[in-house]
């Protein structure tokens, strides 16, 4: 084969795969000053302090259950 045969397809492949990785600038981007942007990043923080409010919640239910599971497997080994 001939170099200049693989030439022009290896740049057009090159020239492809640069243009489809080159990041490109949105019209929407906002600044950290924004306040609507502010005010997204409060409701977030928001909503990540009531998940783990939550989570708390379900460990401490989970805990309470499987120590009645144990408290039962207990009393139920000794009435055999």
């Amino acid at each position: 084969m001939n170099f200049k045969s693989l030439l022009v397809p290896a740049l057009g492949a090159a020239g492809l795969a640069a243009a489809i990785l080159m990041p490109t600038h949105s019209q929407g981007e906002v600044g950290p000053d924004d306040p609507a942007f502010a005010n997204l990043l409060k409701d977030i923080a928001k909503q990540q302090d009531t998940i783990v409010d939550n989570q708390k919640n379900i460990d401490d239910k989970i805990a309470t259950i499987a120590e009645d599971i144990r408290l039962a497997r207990n009393f139920s080994a000794r009435a055999r």
